[in-house]
């Protein structure tokens, strides 16, 4: 496994102890919102010994085919109490009542829209994937549709023009790169056999470790040391 962002080299970075990190998510997992703080503390704690490539799970194709047999969803209304569910067990906001006043058709135009982000570069990916989840978890927004996709990356821009460029992403998006990027991504979700979002894997060294499902900070950390025992924590 190899990821997708990488650190400018530098004098000394070159011999830096690099862990690969492969995350399965989909923009429309609930449990990967939930998980969202720990997957923030880890980037800040061990940044630059990351190698980080985000990997979109396509979580709903269609609700004409989506079955969801544990949590007994099958169509839109009854993924309203699972995000129920995760908001009272976790104690993140989430705003369920999407599912009843606007609920998204598929995620797979967010999916795409991510890896379309991602053509520009890995913070762009990054940067944009979040602020995807915030606009459907927090203010309801139905990322499903095209216009809501761009109205994000507009915003995206305006935070961060540096960053990200949200004409590059209007003129990509849906284009032949960006729909073959998330054809691999699943591609990968079905050769690794992931049933669970969030999924990580990490490996270096020879060795690997997979973490499924939502799980604290001290699990990751765990996950960390398991397999480099020695890396140091970088953050200040």
């Amino acid at each position: 496994m190899t990821g997708a962002q990488q650190d400018q080299p530098t004098a000394d970075n070159h011999t830096a102890k690099k862990i690969d990190v492969n995350y399965y998510t989909d923009p429309l997992c609930c449990w990967s919102w939930a998980f969202e703080e720990s997957w923030q503390k880890l980037q800040l704690e061990f940044k630059g010994s990351l190698n980080i490539r985000y990997i979109m799970g396509g979580l709903i194709a269609d609700w004409k085919i989506f079955c969801d047999p544990l949590n007994n969803v099958s169509k839109p209304v009854q993924m309203g109490p699972v995000w129920m569910e995760v908001k009272h067990t976790t104690g993140v906001p989430i705003n369920d009542l999407i599912w009843i006043i606007d609920p998204p058709a598929s995620s797979y135009p967010a999916c795409i829209a991510v890896k379309t982000a991602a053509l520009q570069s890995a913070d762009a990916e990054r940067i944009y994937l979040r602020k995807v989840r915030e606009a459907v978890m927090i203010h309801g927004s139905n990322i499903s549709k095209h216009e809501t996709l761009l109205a994000i990356a507009q915003e995206t821009a305006a935070e961060s023009p540096q960053v990200f460029n949200a004409e590059q992403f209007a003129k990509e998006f849906n284009g032949e790169k960006s729909i073959q990027a998330f054809r691999e991504d699943l591609q990968k979700v079905r050769y690794h056999q992931i049933s669970r979002f969030p999924t990580i894997t990490m490996s270096y060294g020879g060795k690997g470790i997979l973490i499924a499902g939502y799980r604290p900070y001290d699990v990751l950390l765990e996950a960390v040391y398991t397999i480099c025992p020695d890396l140091k924590v970088t953050a200040e």
